[in-house]
């Protein structure tokens, strides 16, 4: 496994949870991110109930090599605005289904940033989760052969997926 609370020098990804109770969604995006070799880091801070460790994390992303930020967290919380607005990477946004909105708080949270200080808002919950990674993947693919090619590799993947799938529906019916 390539992660660690901070400890892996290598990520070029990091993964930011708001809480411990989030992992279980963010996980697939460590699963993506695994299955394309992506090494990554992953860590807590909350906006509202650590803000001095969550600006940290965003001010020193670039110096420790990350090259995209995934920052995931429910409620009303802006997890992800707050490390957009301290940190010039790519902040990817994945909204959290953890309270009695079923996740529009977050969405609405994450989505509606000022102009100025960009967030890329995927869907919420474990979907979001796994398209976070993926566009982490395709953002890096821009200057990296190698994640290119397994990022295709991974699309042909999915392509070949939908097609076996739509073979057993004809031999179905």
């Amino acid at each position: 496994m390539k992660r660690a609370e901070g400890g892996n020098k290598s990520a070029v990804v990091g993964i930011v949870l708001g809480s411990d109770s989030d992992w279980g969604v963010m996980e697939k995006a460590a699963s993506v991110l695994n299955e394309l070799n992506i090494p990554f880091d992953v860590t807590i801070a909350s906006a509202h109930r650590s803000p001095e460790r969550t600006a940290e994390y965003a001010r020193s992303a670039r110096a420790r090599g990350l090259r995209v930020i995934i920052a995931g967290a429910g409620a009303a919380a802006h997890l992800a605005g707050s490390i957009a607005a301290l940190t010039t990477l790519p902040v990817i946004g994945v909204p959290l289904d953890s309270s009695s909105l079923k996740g529009l708080d977050a969405l609405l949270a994450t989505v509606q940033m000022p102009a100025g200080v960009p967030v890329a808002t995927m869907a919420v919950g474990a979907p979001g989760a796994r398209n976070a990674a993926i566009l982490a993947a395709q953002i890096l693919s821009i200057t990296d052969p190698a994640v290119e090619s397994r990022l295709e590799q991974f699309k042909k993947e999915l392509a070949d997926q939908v097609a076996q799938k739509a073979e057993t529906l004809r031999q179905h019916l």
